[in-house]
């Protein structure tokens, strides 16, 4: 397991008032939580976090405390803190659960549809497939700008939806899903046609046709999460 973070990144220095403080350094490590630049199991000493993000020690035990309750970070009693680590069979859960939800979202708006509703759906499809999901042509390196063209392109399937509650679960579990998707991306690039999945899912919800956009919407959560097991050679546990 990881025992330490990365190199500490260079940051602004400030006098900056404490709560702004500790919302930049939430911020800033939860995208490196969520991104990889910190891996999952990796200790997060205070003292560490202190100096990569040039912030006292109050607004870092605050960030940790938001970020434990979110579930990206573990408080272990006596111990600190750590990142969260990646487990097959949280893994599961988690799919089932974002795909009920997502489902139960979709179905939502589907039956509520409206023509800005379903523009927002075209656009949001077109900016994706003209996005490269890698940096360069040889090889994969991720690109920020198809990650966040991708959450956009699933926010606006259930963007129509009336339960807030839905959208919110539906963001929380995405950020955890986006964790462990990226244990799967260099296996699954350039083998996976993951823009014909998503025209595929954009075209059943346009045609109103709830039973096959839910069927296809679903599968595809799951061919990740198959993705992923397959990555960490099918076995239970830590991935």
């Amino acid at each position: 397991m990881p025992t330490s973070l990365p190199e500490p990144a260079a940051s602004d220095p400030a006098r900056t008032p404490a709560a702004t403080v500790a919302s930049s350094v939430y911020k800033r490590l939860r995208d490196d939580l969520l991104n990889g630049g910190i891996e999952p199991g990796v200790k997060l000493r205070i003292e560490a976090i202190c100096e990569r993000y040039a912030a006292g020690n109050t607004p870092v035990r605050e960030a940790l405390s938001r970020l434990a309750a979110e579930g990206l970070v573990e408080r272990h009693d006596q111990r600190g803190f750590t990142a969260a680590s990646l487990n097959l069979d949280e893994l599961e859960a988690l799919t089932r659960t974002r795909a009920d939800i997502d489902v139960m979202a979709l179905k939502d708006a589907m039956a509520h549809p409206s023509t800005q509703w379903e523009e927002q759906i075209v656009l949001a499809l077109h900016r994706l497939s003209r996005t490269p999901r890698s940096a360069q042509d040889d090889a994969y390196v991720p690109n920020r700008e198809w990650e966040r063209l991708h959450r956009e392109f699933h926010r606006s399937l259930i963007a129509n939806c009336r339960s807030r509650w839905l959208r919110q679960f539906s963001e929380e579990l995405a950020d955890q899903a986006y964790r462990y998707r990226q244990c799967s991306i260099r296996n699954a690039y350039g083998v996976r046609d993951v823009h014909a999945e998503h025209a595929a899912v954009a075209q059943a919800v346009l045609a109103g046709d709830v039973e096959r956009a839910v069927s296809l919407l679903t599968r595809h959560y799951w061919q990740t999460a198959e993705f992923i097991q397959a990555v960490a050679g099918g076995e239970k546990g830590a991935v």
